[in-house]
């Protein structure tokens, strides 16, 4: 069982940047990728950004050019460093590990953008 803490989230004008964080831990688990998620109010949950355990990222369009994944294999941890914040980015963002079987999610991160 894979528990994932994730931290970083907070209040941030518009333009600014923050970076988030997120740790897995547990016993004897294999996480393939990593990911990020986010939850707007009234909003569907979306993918923000994933990376393999090969590496390969990918992001969602409206995230483009401004967020950047990475991921400390040796840690189990990934980031996202989220840069040119816009006020529609708020959203609580959640971190996934997938497993073989299963994905694990976090607790979620508010991230808060004032314009």
């Amino acid at each position: 069982q894979v528990q994932l803490v994730e931290s970083g989230g907070g209040l941030v004008q518009a333009g600014g940047s923050l970076r988030l964080s997120c740790a897995a831990s547990g016993r004897g688990f294999s996480i393939g990728a990593m990911g990020w998620y986010r939850q707007a109010p009234g909003k569907q949950r979306e993918l923000v950004a994933r990376i393999t355990s090969g590496g390969f990222t990918n992001y969602a369009d409206s995230v483009k050019g401004r967020f950047s994944i990475s991921r400390d294999y040796a840690k189990n941890t990934v980031y996202l460093q989220m840069n040119s914040l816009k006020p529609e980015d708020a959203a609580v963002y959640y971190c996934t590990a997938e497993q073989l079987h299963q994905t694990a999610w976090g607790q979620g991160t508010q991230v808060t953008v004032s314009s």
